[in-house]
């Protein structure tokens, strides 16, 4: 097997178990976490440490500044040359993330349509005049399988989809539906919807507890609030608010809580289509880690690690 990929929501206990695996099978994490490619985006993202990495080296983190816009070719490319590098060092890619998105980009033989400019300049001023939820309707309206795999407040994603979808009449239709371009066996993790709404509030306070206020206020000063990606990362958008005294620390803690777990249940319908992920209930396993390893074995994983 080429690589491994640890997938599922947010929250659920990806990257702890994706440096583990990485430590044991001698490995390299690569992320597909979307918003932990930017720099400065640490503790909003839950971006493991560089002190709790274990030593691993952990590639396709903090590699665009704040106002560059989102690229999944280029993120594709990149991904897959870090890919070759560490196989050519004979380790073992890790893919660890949540955006599904990206990872199909990696793995499946996902090639992206052209651009239009002149039809992306129509929906962009679309989107300053009516906002994103009009652009949503839209796209739903058109290609409600896409609509239902981009969150409404994504503008500059349900931009992208209208464009494709006018130049080619379907945005879903350019995602590939099984065969892949590279050979990875995908764990999936997942729980019960009360003890992941549990993580996520607990995650929530620790952010606080952790400094995200003073962290989203550094990248205000930085222009977060102007940047066409990054300014949509979960949560950043509600400490904004609160540090203009839209929202009291209360509220935005709630805010941020409630819209992390609708993401999360959008990233696990995401990643349940694809019948090659090998599902793990983690709050009913006593250890994770050991099941991931059995699911590894039966995938043949283990053994092609020893002959290799």
């Amino acid at each position: 097997m080429t690589a491994v990929a640890v997938v599922g929501p947010t929250s659920v206990g990806k990257s702890a178990l994706g440096i583990w695996l990485a430590e044991e099978l001698g490995g390299e994490v690569v992320n597909c976490d979307s918003m932990q490619l930017y720099r400065g985006l640490d503790i909003g993202t839950a971006k493991t440490p560089v002190q709790l990495r274990r030593g691993i080296p952990h590639h396709l983190l903090d590699i665009w500044d704040i106002d560059y816009p989102a690229n999944v070719a280029e993120y594709q490319h990149r991904a897959r040359a870090a890919i070759v590098d560490i196989r050519a060092r004979g380790r073992l890619p890790v893919i660890v993330g949540g955006s599904g998105l990206y990872l199909r980009a990696l793995i499946d033989d996902l090639r992206f349509p052209g651009t239009d400019p002149a039809i992306r300049e129509r929906w962009e001023d679309v989107l300053q005049r009516f906002g994103s939820e009009h652009l949503h309707q839209e796209l739903a309206l058109r290609d409600p399988e896409a609509a239902a795999l981009i969150l409404p407040s994504n503008g500059r994603r349900l931009v992208r989809a209208l464009e494709v979808v006018e130049m080619t009449g379907s945005f879903t239709a350019s995602l590939p539906r099984g065969g892949g371009y590279l050979r990875c066996a995908q764990l999936g993790l997942r729980a019960s919807a009360d003890w992941l709404d549990e993580r996520i509030r607990l995650r929530t306070d620790e952010m606080f507890a952790g400094g995200f206020v003073a962290e989203v206020e550094s990248l205000r000063r930085r222009g977060l609030d102007a940047t066409p990606t990054a300014s949509r990362a979960l949560g950043y958008r509600e400490v904004g608010q609160l540090l203009d005294g839209v929202l009291t620390e209360d509220e935005a803690r709630s805010a941020i809580t409630v819209a992390t777990r609708r993401f999360a249940r959008r990233q696990y319908r995401w990643f349940r289509r694809d019948d090659r992920v090998r599902w793990l209930d983690v709050d009913d396993l006593e250890d994770p880690r050991a099941a991931a390893l059995s699911a590894l074995a039966e995938l043949g994983v283990l053994a092609d690690r020893s002959a290799g």
